[in-house]
C-alpha cells in the first residue's frame, strides 16, 4: 500500500473474493467487469482502482454491456430499496407529474428503439437535463448509442467505485 491508500480501499482489498464480488456487482452488474476488477486486486491507490474500472468498462463486449445495463432502473423510477439509484436519480425527485409522465414515454420509446434501458450518469443532473439527454440521443444509431452508453456507464462506475472506497466496501 502506498500513502495514497484509504481505509475503504484497504478494506476492499482485504475482503474475501465473494464479498468483493458482491461489492463490485453493486457498482456494475456485468460479471465480466467484476471478474476483471477482482483479478487486479489489491489496488495500491484509489486512482489505480478507477483506472482498472475504466479499462474493464472499455473491454466490455456488447453482451457484457447489455448485462451491465440490465442492472440499472429506468430514469425516474429508481429501484425500491436501492439507495444508489435513488441517490443518483435525485434530480427526478422534485420533477413535476408532467415531466415524470414525459420521462416514462421517452424511456419506453428509447427502450423500443435500442432494446435496453436509457442509461445516463444522472448524478447531479436535473430532471429536465435527463429528459433533454434522452431526447438528444434517441436519434442516434445503435452503434453510436452503444459507445455513449459505455461512456455513461464508465462515469457511473467511477462514482460508485469512489463511494465504495471512501465509505467502505
Amino acid at each position: 500500500m502506498t500513502s495514497s491508500s484509504t481505509p475503504g480501499l484497504t478494506r476492499f482489498n482485504t475482503l474475501a473474493d465473494d464479498e468483493a464480488a458482491t461489492a463490485l456487482y453493486e457498482v456494475c452488474a456485468s460479471a465480466a467487469w467484476g471478474r476483471a476488477m477482482l483479478s487486479r486486486r489489491p489496488y495500491d491507490t484509489a486512482e489505480a482502482l478507477l483506472l482498472a474500472g475504466d479499462a474493464a468498462t472499455a473491454a466490455l463486449t456488447p453482451e457484457d454491456l447489455a448485462e451491465a445495463m440490465a442492472g440499472h432502473p429506468p430514469i425516474g423510477r429508481p429501484e425500491p430499496g436501492d439507495p444508489a439509484s435513488s441517490r443518483e436519480q435525485r434530480g427526478m425527485a422534485d420533477a413535476t407529474e408532467e415531466l415524470r409522465a414525459e420521462m416514462v414515454e421517452l424511456n419506453l420509446a428509447y427502450q423500443e428503439r435500442f432494446g435496453h434501458v436509457f442509461l445516463v450518469c444522472a448524478t447531479g443532473a436535473t430532471g429536465e437535463q435527463m429528459r433533454d439527454a434522452v431526447k438528444s440521443r434517441i436519434g442516434n444509431t445503435p452503434e453510436q448509442e452503444r459507445e455513449i452508453v459505455r461512456t455513461e456507464l464508465g462515469r457511473i462506475n467511477r462514482i460508485r467505485l469512489t463511494r465504495l472506497v471512501t465509505e467502505g466496501a
